[in-house]
C-alpha cells in the first residue's frame, strides 16, 4: 500500500509522513511538498519507506498523477486549498482526509458529498487533532445519552520547554491569524450566530500540566458538523474556545492588519502584510521548535457535554492530553495533528472506516480503534463519567 502526504514537509505533515512510514502498514509513503528541500528532509527523517516529491496542489493534473494508485491521501496543506486537493483525489479515485477547514471551508467541502458517493469514495474533512480527535471524542461521549443539549469544546496549551522563544508557531500561522480575525461561529438556540473573534473570555481549569487558562471564542471546524451529527439528540448549543501563551500576541497582530492579504505599496513594491509576516517567521526560524532544545510543551482538550438521561441532568467531559515527541523534535500540536491523520489513513486503508461520501470524522471513525491507536502513541483520552479521569501526568 502507498500513502501520499501533501504538504508532507510542513509542521504537521512531516509527522504524518514519519508515523506512516514507521507504522508498518504502508509499503511506501510519499512526502510531497511545494518546497523540495522540506519534502526531502521529511522523507529522510522518516526512513527507507519514505520518498520525496515536489508538487504544487494548484496544478490538479500533477496532483492527480502523483495520487494515481495510492491507497489514501493525507492533505496537510493550507486549508484554503482543500477543495482543489479533493478534486484531484476524485479524479485519481483515492480516499482523502485533511486536518480541517476552519468552519467555512468545511461547509463547502460537505457540499461535495454527492460526487464522492457517486465515485464510491470517502473524504473525511477535519481528521487531525482539533478538529478530528475532538469530533470523535464528542460523539463517543454522547453515544449513550438520550439527549445532548450543549457541547462546549475548550482547548489550551502550555510550553514547559527550557530555552523556548516567547512565541513560535507549531501550526499554520495563516490559519492562526484567520482564527484571530474572522468572526467565531457559535451554534446557539438551534441557529448559527457570529461572535467577534476572541470574545467570550473565560478562565477554565484544565487537566495537568495546563491548569487554569483564559480561553476565547475563535472560528473552528467542530461547530460546522457536530450540530447536525447530534441533531437527533436535540443539540441546541455548540461552540469552540481556545487559549494559551501567545494568543493575545496573535490577536494584536490581526488588529494591526498583519493578517491581511490586501497588498500595500512599500517604497514602490507591492507587499501583502500576511506574505511579509510568513517570510519573516521563516527567516527568524519561528516555525516549529528551535533546534537544540528539548521540546516539552503540552496541549489539553476538554469537551463539556450537557444533556439528560431520563429526568436526570447529566454533565460529562471528554478529555485528551497531547504530549510532545522530543525524540522526533515535534511539539505537542505537530505530533497530535500528524499522528491523528496517520491513524485515520491507516484505518481507511485497512478497511476499518467504510463510509462513502464526504463524512465528518464523528460519523465515520469508530472511537474504540481510533482511541486505542492514539494511546499506543502516548495520547491519553478519557470520558468522565463513566470512565476514570486522566491519570497523573507521566514524564515524557
Amino acid at each position: 500500500m502507498r500513502a501520499v502526504v501533501l504538504g508532507g514537509g510542513g509542521l504537521t505533515g512531516r509527522c504524518a509522513v514519519r508515523d506512516l512510514a514507521t507504522g508498518g502498514r504502508f509499503d511506501s509513503v510519499v512526502a510531497a511538498d511545494l518546497d523540495p528541500a522540506l519534502a526531502q528532509a521529511a522523507a529522510a527523517a522518516a526512513g527507507k519507506r519514505a520518498t520525496a516529491a515536489t508538487v504544487d496542489v494548484r496544478e490538479t493534473a500533477s496532483v492527480r498523477a502523483l495520487l494515481e494508485g495510492a491507497s489514501v491521501v493525507v492533505n496537510a496543506v493550507q486549508y484554503t486549498f482543500n477543495l482543489a486537493v479533493m478534486e484531484a483525489a476524485l479524479a485519481a479515485r483515492v480516499p482523502y482526509l485533511d486536518f480541517g477547514g476552519l468552519f467555512h471551508m468545511t461547509r463547502r467541502q460537505l457540499a461535495l458529498d454527492g460526487r464522492f458517493r457517486e465515485a464510491d469514495l470517502l473524504a473525511i474533512p477535519g481528521l487531525g487533532q482539533v478538529p478530528g480527535v475532538s469530533n470523535v471524542l464528542a460523539m463517543e461521549a454522547a453515544r449513550d445519552l438520550p439527549r445532548v443539549e450543549s457541547v462546549v469544546l475548550r482547548d489550551a496549551w502550555r510550553d514547559l520547554t527550557v530555552g523556548a522563544p516567547e512565541i513560535s508557531f507549531t501550526w499554520s500561522p495563516s490559519t492562526f491569524l484567520d482564527e484571530m480575525v474572522l468572526p467565531a461561529m457559535v451554534f446557539e438556540g438551534g441557529k448559527y450566530r457570529e461572535y467577534p473573534p476572541m470574545s467570550g473570555a473565560e478562565e477554565y481549569d484544565f487537566a495537568p500540566p495546563i491548569g487554569r487558562t483564559r480561553v476565547y471564542r475563535t472560528l473552528h471546524s467542530e461547530p460546522a458538523t457536530l450540530p447536525e451529527s447530534l441533531a437527533e439528540k436535540g443539540l441546541t448549543h455548540c461552540e469552540w474556545k481556545e487559549g494559551g501563551p501567545g494568543i493575545e500576541v496573535l490577536r494584536t497582530m490581526s488588529l494591526l492588519g498583519l493578517a491581511s492579504d490586501r497588498p500595500l505599496d512599500v517604497r514602490g513594491a507591492s507587499v501583502a502584510p500576511r506574505d511579509f509576516i510568513l517570510a519573516l517567521l521563516k527567516r527568524e526560524k519561528l516555525l516549529g521548535p528551535p533546534e537544540g532544545v528539548v521540546v516539552d510543551d503540552w496541549e489539553v482538550l476538554d469537551i463539556e457535554l450537557r444533556g439528560r438521561s431520563g429526568d436526570r441532568p447529566v454533565v460529562r467531559h471528554a478529555l485528551a492530553r497531547f504530549p510532545p515527541r522530543p525524540d522526533w523534535h515535534l511539539t505537542a500540536t505537530e505530533y497530535a495533528v500528524g499522528v491523528a491523520g496517520a491513524v485515520g489513513a491507516e484505518l481507511i486503508a485497512d478497511g476499518v472506516v467504510t463510509a462513502r461520501g464526504v463524512v465528518p470524522p464523528e460519523r465515520c471513525v469508530p472511537a474504540q480503534p481510533f482511541r486505542a491507536a492514539l494511546a499506543r502513541r502516548g495520547i491519553e483520552t478519557a470520558i468522565t463519567p463513566p470512565e476514570p479521569p486522566l491519570p497523573p501526568l507521566r514524564k515524557s
